[in-house]
């Protein structure tokens, strides 16, 4: 896809609490999420957020005894089999992709607090990529996260020992092009996976890394 300012998406928001669009950095160097929940001019969603709202409000940390060791480079977060998928699709922590894996105001807060993390994105500067952390947290930090993405309108389940928490929404851009944004977080133990997508969705993503990284 074209990567002229024309074409790229235009961010939308929750009407209601803190963000929970992705913010979509893809072609913008150093573009910074914005906390404000007042939609873009310019384009309007073409459905409802199809994450439904929570029936209940699991903020209670994944099991502590659940720990894993923050992995010290992206290919270590992904199975061979996984990560030869993705490397055939899109280039691997392209300098240019700045999206964060979270717009979640809260959720962000403590993303970019100085806990242990590590970013992976795939895509190069387009309307297709994701981003991925994978992050250390205690506790609080974990409760405080599942909170935050429950208030946003995620919907939030168990998942094996932790929890896991979904979101999407799919946009009209300024062409009248369709646009899917997503994010997925995932807590569990002392770790925290957050990955927020555009239009890129490889199957069995999330599971993948959970499965590599707790066995």
């Amino acid at each position: 896809m074209s990567t002229a300012s024309s074409r790229r998406p235009v961010l939308m928001r929750t009407a209601a609490g803190a963000a929970a669009a992705i913010a979509l950095c893809l072609g913008l160097v150093g573009c910074q999420p914005e906390p404000s929940p007042t939609a873009t001019p310019g384009a309007s969603p073409s459905t409802s957020p199809s994450a439904p709202a929570p029936t209940s409000s699991p903020t209670e940390p994944a099991a502590a005894g659940d720990a894993i060791e923050l992995p010290t480079a992206c290919e270590q977060i992904y199975s061979a089999t996984m990560l030869a998928t993705l490397q055939q699709q899109a280039p691997l922590n392209d300098p240019g992709v700045t999206m964060t894996s979270t717009q979640v105001v809260g959720a962000l807060e403590i993303l970019t607090s100085g806990i242990p993390t590590i970013r992976c994105s795939w895509g190069a500067p387009s309307e297709t990529g994701l981003a991925t952390n994978v992050s250390l947290v205690d506790a609080a930090q974990s409760a405080a996260v599942v909170d935050a993405l429950a208030n946003s309108g995620f919907a939030c389940e168990p998942s094996g020992d932790g929890t896991i928490c979904r979101y999407t929404q799919t946009m009209i851009d300024l062409d009248d092009n369709q646009v899917e944004l997503t994010e997925t977080h995932v807590l569990r133990g002392n770790g925290w996976v957050s990955t927020a997508t555009i239009n890129f969705a490889p199957e069995g993503y999330t599971e993948d890394i959970v499965a590599t990284l707790w066995g």
